[in-house]
């Protein structure tokens, strides 16, 4: 589904024909501590994934939050113990903010908050590399790149 992100210049029926373009269009001039949280993790976790993975991982996030199960605070779902293997101490670590990684990493946290673009894994809550297997009785919901998406 095609969907629109508007920016600061544009009007809310402009369509981008692809999540690429509506990479492309963010700005990541302004960043709040949410932004912050999700796009680090979708740095860590999926750099070097498609755009579909990595807009996939934001959105486990966010449905984590959104679910009862996990904290509901994005921040709080991303420090959480135990379930990110990137957070030090309860902490992201440092990112050079001039790579470019780092810039679409926030891109897509963006349009994942504003739920700009359908998720290709849709309401999932977890996601392993192909490699590991999830405990517990999980639906496979999606392969992205070297990720697979459960409920």
């Amino acid at each position: 589904m095609i969907q629109s992100v508007p920016t600061e210049d544009e009007s809310d029926d402009d369509d981008y024909n692809s999540l690429a373009e509506a990479v492309a269009a963010q700005d990541s001039a302004q960043v709040d501590a949410t932004q912050r949280c999700l796009a680090g993790a979708i740095y860590f976790e999926s750099k070097g994934e498609p755009l579909s993975g990595q807009l996939a991982v934001a959105n486990v996030i966010i449905n984590r939050s959104k679910s009862g199960r996990f904290p509901a605070d994005i921040c709080s779902v991303v420090k959480q113990r135990g379930q990110f293997s990137f957070v030090r101490g309860g902490e992201i670590p440092s990112i050079d903010e001039g790579r470019a990684a780092w810039r679409t990493a926030l891109a897509v946290a963006r349009i994942a908050l504003e739920a700009a673009w359908d998720s290709p894994a849709p309401k999932a809550l977890f996601f392993n590399t192909a490699d590991r297997r999830p405990g517990g009785n999980l639906t496979r919901i999606a392969m992205i790149g070297n990720h697979v998406f459960y409920r």
